[in-house]
């Protein structure tokens, strides 16, 4: 592995408080590979063999039923996936794929485990790491249950434009009907809604998003804290 993308791994919230020797041990063995965009990494039911460390790129995590689908979350870097799955050594509950090319680190799910019995702080940390998913988990699910397909589509533009710099635009990485799918909406509802936010200051050109009149899109998005505040975990580092 390349020192600058141990580096990523070494920072993140998971790993951040590990002893050096446990760290080491931790990603011996594992596998950084660049996957092209499309490839199916994990499938629902699959056994739960590695934990995924998305380094770079983008990874949509999915399921489906029949002939249905639905994008349940999009991974980008450095984010992690399937952590409750390796560490219950379950099957996996969702699919994930690659939607742009991406650098993948996979951690072998047993060097995990070990991980976790043997390293106090990397314990603590995954503790807070799941903690901080399930709530993620409540939040998206107040976000669908509790508010119209255009205000959920209001303040995803409200909070990436943030996340992106807060520069009054948003860039759509992702194909619109993917977009669509994660805010629970149909390709068809999605085109309806910024339709409809026309009104309130957005701009569609292609996949830039301008946001021309901020305080009109937040009065009709009417943030909540309760929903759109971002998930703060702390680091546990080593002493």
């Amino acid at each position: 592995m390349r020192s600058d993308s141990a580096a990523k791994i070494r920072n993140l919230d998971l790993f951040a408080g590990m002893h050096d020797d446990a760290f080491d041990t931790l990603v011996h063995g594992s596998f950084l590979q660049r996957f092209p965009q499309g490839v199916t990494l994990v499938r629902e039911s699959d056994p739960a063999d590695f934990l995924y460390v998305v380094v770079d790129g983008l990874v949509e995590m999915y399921a489906g039923t029949g002939a249905r689908e639905t994008t349940l979350d999009i991974v980008a870097p450095v984010g992690v996936f399937i952590l409750a799955a390796v560490l219950n050594d379950e099957i996996c509950l969702q699919s994930a794929r690659t939607l742009e090319p991406s650098n993948i680190l996979m951690i072998p799910a047993a060097r995990i485990r070990q991980a976790m019995q043997s390293d106090a702080a990397f314990a603590r940390a995954t503790v807070i790491e799941l903690a901080a998913s399930y709530r993620r988990t409540i939040k998206d699910l107040k976000d669908q249950k509790l508010r119209t397909g255009a205000e959920r589509l209001a303040n995803w533009l409200l909070r990436t434009e943030t996340e992106q710099g807060g520069q009054g635009s948003v860039e759509i990485r992702v194909e619109k009907r993917i977009l669509a799918s994660r805010l629970g909406m149909t390709p068809e509802n999605l085109s309806r809604a910024f339709s409809a936010l026309k009104a309130y200051g957005v701009k569609v050109r292609g996949s830039r998003i301008s946001i021309l009149d901020p305080a009109s899109l937040t009065g009709f998005a009417k943030p909540n804290t309760l929903i759109d505040t971002p998930e703060k975990k702390t680091a546990l580092r080593s002493n």
